[in-house]
């Protein structure tokens, strides 16, 4: 029975989260499994994982095959480097304390890379937000700038108008005394 770690779709249309699970080789795709193993989001960005780490060494070192999806996923969560640590470490290569240290540097060092990108993303969209907002800006000014165009044009002609009327009730009133 060959067993692999792999991908299991879940989610709506056009919207897929995938379940990283341990199943038989011959099921199908979103069909039985032995082990959930975590979740996998590509819709974030940067793609956020779940994974159970020691579950993951464990199926690895019983055998299991990963599909060349979950051996990125795995490789970019640090399982396999893990797993390569540890194989030093029954070799007698290492000593434990060496093999959480190097872990935990290159854990750190994996973090602070992610973290830089997500800051760099955070950082090109509150650009974008305030361009768009001094667009917005620019518009409404204009805007303003026209209706108190429009309310000029309007009070020039009501006091033209005014003018008018008060021309016409003197000529009246002349008429009048002239009658």
């Amino acid at each position: 029975m060959p067993v692999r770690i792999r991908l299991q779709r879940r989610g709506r249309k056009r919207h897929a989260i995938y379940s990283i699970v341990v199943a038989d080789g011959r099921a199908s795709r979103d069909g039985k499994f032995i082990e959930k193993l975590g979740q996998y989001n590509p819709n974030t960005n940067p793609a956020s994982i779940k994974l159970d780490a020691d579950r993951a060494i464990y199926w690895l070192g019983v055998g299991a095959q990963p599909s060349d999806t979950c051996n990125n996923i795995l490789q970019r969560e640090g399982i396999l480097y893990k797993r390569h640590l540890l194989r030093g470490l029954k070799k007698g290569a290492l000593t434990a304390e060496q093999v959480e240290e190097q872990f935990s540097a290159w854990k750190a060092q994996r973090e602070a890379k992610v973290s830089a990108k997500v800051n760099k993303l955070r950082d090109e969209d509150k650009k974008a937000y305030e361009a768009k907002l001094e667009a917005e800006r620019k518009v409404n000014e204009a805007r303003l700038e026209a209706i108190a165009k429009e309310k000029a044009e309007l009070l020039k002609g009501e006091e033209e108008v005014k003018a008018e009327t008060e021309e016409v009730k003197a000529e009246t009133e002349e008429n009048k005394d002239a009658e």
